[in-house]
Formats: structure tokens, sequence, C-alpha cells
């Protein structure tokens, strides 16, 4: 029995599928695939022929879950960055508590002089 309410819609999925090549920018594995993702980059495949270019940060050539290795990932430095921050906020805030203990000694050293001036 046919139901026409549970036939497959038209015009659904893309049409425009080529191939295209992946490449992994942390170990510069690269494969084949078709694939709808556009690209303005395009490089030369084993076979002599150019085709779009892809890149990505992680694939499965590079994800620990698929290799087994436990290893950081940064490629833009951000643990560099945050680990920077955090060092800079902590010299900062040592710095300004040494400022005010700084200030708290000066306060205390003229508010002594001031009670010996008026107990004299």
């Amino acid at each position: 029995m046919y139901n026409s309410a549970l036939a497959m819609k038209k015009d659904l999925h893309p049409t425009n599928y080529r191939l295209v090549v992946f490449e992994d920018i942390n170990n510069g594995t690269r494969f084949i695939t078709r694939s709808t993702a556009a690209s303005e980059e395009t490089t030369k495949w084993e076979d002599g022929n150019e085709y779009p270019l892809i890149k990505l940060h992680i694939t499965s050539s590079s994800h620990p879950f698929f290799t087994g290795e436990e290893r950081v990932l940064d490629i833009e430095g951000r643990v560099d960055k945050f680990k920077a921050r955090a060092a800079a906020a902590q010299a900062r805030k040592e710095a300004l508590a040494g400022k005010a203990k700084k200030t708290a000694a000066r306060a205390a050293k003229k508010a002594s002089k001031a009670e010996e001036t008026t107990a004299v």
C-alpha cells in the first residue's frame, strides 16, 4: 500500500556534490571525498587533477579519540594566551598588594609621628 503522506520529499538533498580534498593542518594528512562544502582554495591531488581544498583544524587522523594519544592540540595558542593573562593578573595583584602594604605602613608612620608631636 502506497501512502503519499509517507513518501520522500523532493529536492530535499543537495545536488552539487563534487570531489573535495580535506587537509588536516595539524599533521598534514589529506584525503579526498565527495562534499558540498564551498572553498576558494584548490590543490592538486595524486591523480594530477585539481580539486577544491578545505583546511581543517582536526580530523580523525589527529583527534585523540581516534589516535589513542593524549595530547593538547593548541593551534592558535589559546592555552598559552590564557596562561600569560593569568600570570599577568597574578603579578598585578601582588604588585597592588605590595603597594597597599607600603601605603598602610606610611600612614601608620605618619600617625605615630602625629601622636608624638601632639604628646609633646
